[in-house]
């Protein structure tokens, strides 16, 4: 029996070739994986670095009003936000009614600011509660002005005085919340701002 060798060579070369286009597909595969990574890399470095840096100033004005300047300081790079949405946020005791009735729902403990500052009601689009104002669009370098006033207890805490619920967040921050957007890009941004000592009005 004679041995073909011309068929083992044409199947030799046949492996040979699927083998080579198979080691060319893996390393092209792995390459734009590592690509792929390296610019995932670069764009969260990118985005971080470009995170925006802000200066705030609460100054009272009297009867627990004041108002907070909000100024965008940087980065340089970053040019400008289209969109900066700002809230207060709450402490951190769990807020939840036991046994809701028809003195206070869970919507209106939600709703109420747990903290010394809220934004004031109904101005610059702020709601009843003064969570937030309308987002405003800021250049890095400027900066707006937003009124705020100092929170009371809810209507379902009796007994509570406006001194007493203001001495529970003696020494505790005001604490704010930025969402901001350039295009497609989104930050959030956390911050803590001194909390005026409180002086109940005579």
């Amino acid at each position: 029996m004679s041995i073909p060798w011309g068929d083992i060579a044409a199947y030799s070369t046949a492996g040979f070739s699927a083998v080579a286009a198979g080691g060319a597909w893996f390393a092209a595969h792995r390459a734009n994986r590592t690509a792929n990574a390296v610019a995932r890399i670069e764009k969260e470095r990118w985005q971080a670095e470009l995170t925006p840096q802000f200066e705030f100033d609460l100054t009272e004005t009297g009867n627990g009003h004041a108002l907070l300047d909000v100024r965008l300081e940087g980065p340089d790079a970053l040019g400008h936000l289209d969109s900066i949405s700002i809230v207060v946020g709450n402490d951190d005791g769990g807020h939840e009614v036991l046994n809701p009735g028809v003195d206070v729902t869970q919507d209106e403990v939600d709703a109420l600011v747990w903290g010394p500052y809220r934004f004031n009601p109904n101005a610059d689009g702020a709601d009843e509660y003064g969570r937030g104002p309308d987002p405003f669009d800021l250049s890095v370098g400027t900066g707006t002005r937003r009124s705020m006033q100092r929170t009371h207890p809810g209507h379902w805490m009796a007994g509570k005085t406006q001194g007493t619920w203001q001495g529970e967040y003696v020494g505790k921050p005001i604490r704010l919340v930025l969402t901001c957007h350039r295009g497609d890009k989104k930050w959030v941004v956390t911050r803590h701002i001194e909390n005026p000592l409180f002086v109940p009005e005579a």
